[in-house]
C-alpha cells in the first residue's frame, strides 16, 4: 500500500490507472518522456498502455483529448488504422480452422475479377506479396475521400488494375489486399466483417472496440495535423468506408494492450495459429518479408519484436509485443505529425524491459566508450589511441575545433541511447546512438573495429 502510495503522490494527475508491477522510478520516467514528447512536437494527447507480468500494469492518458474534451482520457477509442490488419489476420485464421477456407485457397474462388485472382492466394492478401496496388499510400486525404466509399468500389477501382508485380515476388504494403481479404472473410463467415470482429475477437477478450467510422464527433478523440511547422490543427475525417479491413477499428491503449496479452498468452487462438501470424512470409526467391499475417517482426538488442503501425488522419499509433519478455507497449496519438508513437514505443521499452540479452556481449561497455570518447571530444581532449588510422585521419585540428565549439555550448550531454542493433559492414561494426543535449537531439553514426576493445574507425555526429 505505501508503495502505490508513493506513486500516486508522485502522479497526482487526471486519467491514471497504476499497478503495483511498475515502480514509481518507472512511472516517473515514462511521465518524463511523454511530457517532454508532447511538449516538443505539439502533439495534442497519446495514450499509453504497458503489459507486463501477465496483465496490463499501465493505463494513462496525457494531453488534450480533443476541442471539446480538454483534458486526457483512457477510456475513449482512438483510430488505431492498420494496427486493426492483425485483427483480420487471425479472423481468417479461425475461419480456416472452421473449415470454410484456406490461407492458400485462390481467390479465385469468392472473387474471380479481381486482377490475378486465379494467382493470388489468401495468404498473400494478408502479407502484402499479392501484387494489388495500394489504393491508399498517401498520408493525407486525397479528393475521392470527401465521398463515402464500399469495399467494392475500392476493388472496381484498384483491385482491378494490372498487378504491380507476379504474385510472391516482391513485398510492397497494399491495403488494397486486406480489402479483399475483408471480402472473402466476410463471403465466407456469413455475416458483416465487424459483427464477426466482435463475437469472435473482441467480445471473449473483454475489448470495447467501435468502427473507425463510428468514432467521430464531439464525444470521441479529434484528430490534428500540422503543416510543416505551422499551428496544429483539426482535421476533416474522410466521408465513410476508407479503412473498411484495412484499419477499421478504434479502441483504447488498454483494449489493444489485452489483444497483445492474449498474443503473449496464446489464448483466443491455437498456440500454432499465433506462431503462423507470427511467421515471416518468404518470397518466390526465399526472401525473407519480415512481415507475417497481419504484423511486423524484427529483432532488436537480441529481442524478438511483433508489431504494427497505424495511420488514419489525424491519428496514429503503435503496438509492440517483445514476445519472449512478456512485454507489451501501446501508444496511441491524436495526432498525425511527428512520430511520437514510434520515438515513446521504445523510450517505454527501455524503461519496462529487464537489461537486454546484448548487454552480456559487451554493448554496454562498447556505448559507454562511445559516450566517454564523445564527452572528451567537447571537452577539448582527443585520445588517438583509441581511433584508427582512418580514424585519426579524420580528426584534423578543425575537425576537432568544431566539435569543441558547437557541441560545448549545448551544456551536458543527458541522453546517450542506442538507436538499433549493430550491424558489420567493411569489416567494422556500425553503432548509432541517439545525444539528447537538454532539448536539443543529434545523431552519432560510429564504425569501429570487431571485438570488446575495438577502436574507432569513425566518429560523425549530426542533426538527427
Amino acid at each position: 500500500m505505501l508503495r502505490i502510495a508513493a506513486a500516486l503522490c508522485a502522479f497526482a494527475l487526471p486519467a491514471t490507472a497504476l499497478a503495483q508491477d511498475l515502480t514509481p522510478t518507472e512511472l516517473a520516467a515514462i511521465d518524463k518522456s511523454v511530457s517532454e514528447a508532447l511538449a516538443e512536437t505539439g502533439v495534442p494527447s497519446v495514450q499509453v498502455a504497458v503489459v507486463r507480468g501477465n496483465r496490463v500494469v499501465l493505463e494513462r492518458a496525457w494531453g488534450k483529448t480533443s476541442e471539446t474534451i480538454p483534458g486526457p482520457r483512457t477510456d475513449l477509442p482512438y483510430p488505431i488504422a492498420s494496427n486493426s490488419k492483425q485483427f483480420l489476420g487471425a479472423l481468417l485464421l479461425m475461419l480456416e480452422n472452421d473449415g470454410k477456407l484456406r490461407l492458400d485457397d485462390k481467390v479465385a474462388k469468392w472473387l474471380p475479377t479481381v486482377s490475378g485472382a486465379s494467382d493470388i492466394t489468401i495468404r498473400q492478401l494478408l502479407s502484402h506479396t499479392a501484387g494489388l496496388q495500394d489504393y491508399w499510400p498517401q498520408d493525407f486525404a486525397f479528393a475521392a475521400m470527401e465521398q463515402p466509399v464500399a469495399p467494392e468500389g475500392i476493388v472496381a477501382r484498384w483491385g482491378m488494375k494490372p498487378l504491380d508485380y507476379a504474385p510472391g515476388t516482391r513485398w510492397q504494403y497494399s491495403n488494397t489486399g486486406y480489402v479483399v481479404a475483408g471480402m472473402i472473410a466476410e463471403k465466407v463467415g456469413g455475416v458483416p466483417l465487424w459483427q464477426q470482429f466482435e463475437q469472435r475477437l473482441f467480445k471473449p477478450l473483454g475489448i470495447r472496440a467501435v468502427p473507425i467510422d463510428a468514432a467521430v464527433g464531439p464525444r470521441y478523440p479529434q484528430g490534428y495535423t500540422r503543416v510543416a511547422l505551422g499551428p496544429v490543427r483539426p482535421v476533416v475525417q474522410p466521408a465513410r468506408g476508407w479503412l473498411w479491413a484495412a484499419g477499421e477499428a478504434a479502441v483504447t491503449a488498454g483494449d489493444l494492450a489485452k489483444w497483445n496479452l492474449a498474443r503473449l498468452n496464446r489464448t483466443l487462438l491455437p498456440r500454432e495459429d499465433w506462431e503462423e501470424m507470427e511467421r515471416p512470409v518468404r518470397l518466390a526467391d526465399g526472401t525473407s518479408t519480415g512481415y507475417g499475417l497481419g504484423v511486423s517482426m524484427r529483432e532488436t538488442n537480441g529481442r524478438r519484436v511483433i508489431e504494427h503501425g497505424g495511420a488514419a488522419i489525424g491519428f496514429l499509433s503503435q503496438s509492440a509485443v517483445w514476445i519472449d519478455d512478456g512485454i507489451s507497449v501501446v501508444v496511441l496519438t491524436n495526432a498525425e505529425f511527428a512520430r511520437v508513437q514510434d520515438r515513446l514505443t521504445n523510450r517505454i521499452a527501455e524503461i519496462v524491459l529487464p537489461p537486454s540479452p546484448q548487454a552480456s556481449t559487451g554493448e554496454t561497455a562498447r556505448a559507454d566508450d562511445a559516450r566517454a570518447q564523445l564527452e572528451a571530444l567537447i571537452a577539448g581532449r582527443f585520445d588517438p589511441a583509441r581511433f584508427t588510422e582512418n580514424g585519426q585521419y579524420y580528426f584534423k585540428p578543425q575537425v576537432l575545433a568544431d566539435f569543441r565549439e558547437s557541441l560545448a555550448p549545448l551544456g551536458p550531454l543527458t541522453a546517450f541511447e542506442p538507436i538499433r542493433t549493430p550491424r558489420l559492414r567493411g569489416g567494422f561494426v556500425n553503432r548509432n546512438y541517439r545525444l539528447t543535449f537538454g532539448t536539443k537531439k543529434l545523431i552519432l553514426v560510429s564504425y569501429s573495429e570487431p571485438g570488446p576493445q575495438g577502436r574507432w574507425e569513425q566518429f560523425m555526429v549530426m542533426p538527427e
